[in-house]
């Protein structure tokens, strides 16, 4: 265990780990802290969007992922009496250039990340070393420290210091508990027994994923990732959390769908409390929370880890432009700032999408599926995805599309074919389908935008950048503009309706940056 690092990280769960990568990518030293000596080995989370698809992908870990996931192109609800009340339709290439609902098990996204992690030189994992107390110097200007104590599993303690810590620690935080903050609790909770089966054959099962909408009992079926399948009962008034999480009552609700210790393999049964929080402190001068220790919320969108990876990708852009002084420590304000909003509108999303399912009334259920049965007459199957924009922070101001989610797309230059970020290149971008912005940018602008490692390319049907489903074109002719700066994390920095405002485009992400006076671009 090194005594000093640039970034520590608290937790080792999926975010700690991409955060793990995606600093120590940019060349800063990592020390990851995990009370726990080993991975917990049973499923969780079972599915990423397109967005987060993306996010491994800058993690290095796609070509791994890809062969451990399950597309889910319909996630439909039925009634009772299996009639259909709605429909989410998945793209099987989203925005991101990744399938919309991608289903998977957990422990083994975890391995992989794990040996992307450790692969690195600039990353020390340490199990069974729990951080037990926080020090921080000063308020997080751009000299002072953090000191951990770090307690061994034998009973010994060691100081370590970093630049910046980051509680990564779950829903139980320990570095929560050291930034004071306080948790706004929305008071939607439902407990519901979480099933994992192994079958012992393959069974094909259509569609991937169901909400059964029972007032006698609400019942989830998804895909658990290639090879598994997971059933979520809701807990009844009545009925108590010990009894529901007795083995034998998860073999008797698994029983009707045929799927009994003959022909299956029980992996793990747990009542789990879905809750819908969020803390109102994120960054406290060098402190900083992400995933769980910062939100949780209710399953029905899937977006919990999702949300958590989303942090990852803002944070870790943001640190290393403050670690190697491009920016001041007050960019770091922003992240919190973007992410609260998003994680708020994601959160109120599910809890709509609760609202729905957990009805237990036999005539509140009836009225719901009669008013949900003439929408899907009237053709209304395909509910919108929660909003996208992320909130205030290094965007440009007054441009509609600062703050959405950019696209990318498949893509050729030369002999090499693929997804954008892989064949061109990933960071800030500046991206034209007219001409390479390079070539309008004054000499200022130029050097700066090389200093960020900013790619450039003109991207068309016959540019240099070939775009071979016209992803690209179609989001250039949707919003009228020449071209486009997106941020390392994929949003939008902001638009021109010409390629020679790239020069002020650029201007305008540095004053964003460092504070320096922008012109408009």
């Amino acid at each position: 265990m090194d005594a000093r690092y640039d970034v520590a990280i608290v937790g080792y769960g999926p975010v700690g780990q991409a955060l793990a990568i995606l600093v120590a990518q940019r060349g800063w030293t990592v020390g990851v802290f995990e009370k726990q000596p080993a991975a917990y080995p049973l499923p969780r989370a079972v599915h990423f969007d397109h967005e987060v698809g993306r996010i491994l992908q800058t993690a290095g870990v796609a070509a791994d992922v890809v062969g451990r996931t399950e597309v889910a192109d319909v996630y439909e609800w039925r009634n009772a009496a299996g009639d259909t009340l709605l429909r989410f339709a998945s793209n099987a290439a989203g925005a991101s250039g990744w399938p919309e609902a991608n289903m998977f098990a957990q422990p083994e996204l975890e391995r992989v990340l794990d040996a992307r992690a450790r692969a690195l030189p600039t990353v020390a994992v340490h199990r069974a070393q729990e951080v037990v107390g926080i020090t921080a110097d000063d308020d997080g200007d751009h000299d002072g420290m953090v000191t951990l104590d770090v307690a061994s599993s034998d009973g010994r303690h060691r100081d370590v210091t970093a630049r910046f810590v980051v509680g990564c620690d779950g829903a139980n935080s320990f570095v929560r508990t050291r930034l004071g903050a306080t948790v706004t609790d929305l008071g939607f909770f439902f407990d519901w027994l979480i099933v994992d089966v192994v079958p012992h054959r393959p069974q094909v099962w259509e569609p991937l994923n169901i909400q059964i909408c029972d007032p006698t009992r609400p019942t989830t079926l998804v895909s658990g990732g290639p090879g598994r399948r997971r059933w979520e009962f809701m807990r009844l008034p009545g009925e108590s959390i010990e009894d529901l999480n007795r083995e034998e009552t998860a073999w008797r609700l698994l029983a009707p769908w045929n799927i009994t210790p003959a022909n299956a393999t029980l992996e793990r049964h747990t009542v789990y409390r879905f809750q819908a929080r969020w803390v109102d402190i994120w960054r406290k001068g060098r402190l900083m929370l992400a995933g769980d220790a910062a939100h949780q919320m209710p399953q029905f969108a899937g977006q919990g880890m999702c949300s958590g990876l989303r942090d990852a990708v803002n944070l870790a852009w943001k640190l290393d432009l403050v670690l190697a002084r491009t920016a001041p420590a007050a960019l770091l304000d922003t992240y919190p700032s973007e992410r609260v909003p998003h994680v708020r509108a994601v959160i109120d999303f599910s809890m709509e999408l609760g609202k729905v399912i957990c009805i237990a009334d036999p005539a509140e259920a009836a009225a719901r599926d009669a008013l949900m049965s003439a929408a899907v007459q009237s053709g209304q199957l395909v509910t919108p995805p929660p909003p996208l924009g992320i909130g205030a922070g290094v965007l440009l101001d007054g441009d509609p599309c600062a703050g959405r989610l950019f696209v990318q797309g498949r893509v050729r230059r030369g002999a090499a074919t693929g997804l954008f970020d892989d064949v061109v290149g990933r960071g800030f971008t500046l991206l034209s389908p007219s001409a390479d912005p390079r070539a309008h940018l004054d000499p200022e602008s130029a050097a700066f935008f090389a200093a960020l490692g900013g790619v450039t390319a003109q991207i068309g049907p016959d540019g240099p950048v070939r775009d071979l489903d016209g992803v690209y074109a179609d989001w250039f002719a949707e919003h009228e503009v020449e071209v486009v700066l997106q941020r390392p994390d994929f949003y939008v920095f902001g638009t021109a309706a010409r390629v020679t405002a790239a020069s002020a485009l650029v201007t305008e992400l540095r004053a964003a940056l460092t504070g320096r006076t922008g012109r408009t671009a």
